[in-house]
């Protein structure tokens, strides 16, 4: 086991002179990258004061693979110290850079404390530290701006007094389901259309034709970009622990309709708004988002809804216990 790595996050005003070098290791990073068999690295994105006086941390990773999930079971090598070793984490751990995906709630007195989380993966062992620092302040213009939704440096009232998509689940929050019978999702979703969606980003010729040379051509970006307009997605949070002779469980987990990728897949036309060529769906006209999910093995899983406007997000939860088919 190699030692710890402990990820701290740079104040904005350090990351300034690192631009430069920034671009040059991103170019030379598209050619080191990974499908599987690389490890995840948990992330610390920043805190809030709530009205009551106590304070949020929010926590997000980074899976080093393309495509590779990893499952990592609340334990030794996926928890949190001092305190409970469970404060809500993921044990389904999507493929790269994946923020804001949960939060954990701290005392008023919390002060000078650190919360760690800890993640053992691949011989590697990986810490976030969460803390109060000033330097991790988050709010909604931040939050826009580190998902990419807005430049570095945007901001205008509009956008500042924007609110997150609002979320009412028509599903029950506990459900028992079977292997291999769908069970369906429900979630109502409601947005105030900011930011302004984008309407499409495919280049076009002076005659209006798709421009195939310049579609197909991979973008060169220094920070992270994203298109932005309303969708809601389900995915795996939370799943049993993959037995022996056993597949991944993506391969266990079937969505209808396909779900689009909250993870940041910047690959071209993938179904991810950071990919190039990605166009936000056509919202329900009665606002009501139906999938239907099918598992082919029991246990437990938890699937976590977001609803993502490009620049702030809602999550929810449901609990899903399958039983074995009926012989």
């Amino acid at each position: 086991m190699t030692p710890p790595r402990v990820l701290r996050c740079l104040p904005a005003a350090a990351l300034v002179g690192l631009v430069t070098m920034a671009a040059a290791a991103e170019l030379g990073a598209q050619g080191m990258t990974y499908s599987s068999g690389q490890s995840v690295a948990p992330a610390y994105e920043g805190w809030w004061e709530n009205p009551d006086g106590t304070f949020t941390l929010t926590f997000g990773y980074m899976n080093r693979n393309w495509e590779e999930e990893l499952d990592i079971p609340v334990g030794p090598d996926n928890l949190f110290s001092p305190g409970p070793a469970d404060r809500g984490q993921p044990t389904h751990f999507l493929p790269r850079r994946n923020r804001f995906m949960f939060q954990v709630t701290v005392p008023a007195d919390f002060g000078d404390e650190e919360l760690l989380w800890t993640i053992r993966s691949r011989g590697q062992e990986l810490v976030a530290i969460g803390s109060l620092r000033p330097d991790y302040f988050m709010d909604n213009v931040l939050m826009m701006s580190e998902t990419g939704a807005l430049g570095a440096g945007s901001s205008n009232p509009e956008l500042r007094a924007q609110e997150p998509p609002t979320v009412r689940l028509e599903t029950p929050r506990e459900i028992a389901a079977q292997v291999g019978q769908p069970v369906r999702l429900i979630a109502h979703v409601e947005d105030d259309g900011l930011p302004t969606p984008d309407t499409g980003k495919l280049p076009v010729t002076e005659e209006g034709l798709l421009d195939y040379t310049r579609a197909a051509r991979p973008p060169v970006r220094i920070t992270v970009d994203k298109t932005n307009g309303l969708y809601f997605t389900w995915f795996v949070f939370r799943a049993p622990e993959v037995g022996r002779g056993q597949g991944p469980v993506q391969e266990a987990v079937t969505f209808d309709p396909p779900q689009v990728h909250y993870w940041e897949d910047t690959r071209p036309f993938s179904n991810s708004p950071y990919a190039p060529g990605w166009f936000p769906p056509e919202p329900p006209a009665d606002g009501r988002w139906i999938t239907e999910v099918t598992f082919d093995r029991p246990g437990t899983y938890i699937l976590h809804g977001r609803a993502d406007d490009g620049g702030l997000v809602t999550d929810e939860q449901v609990t899903v216990v399958v039983r074995g088919p009926i012989s």
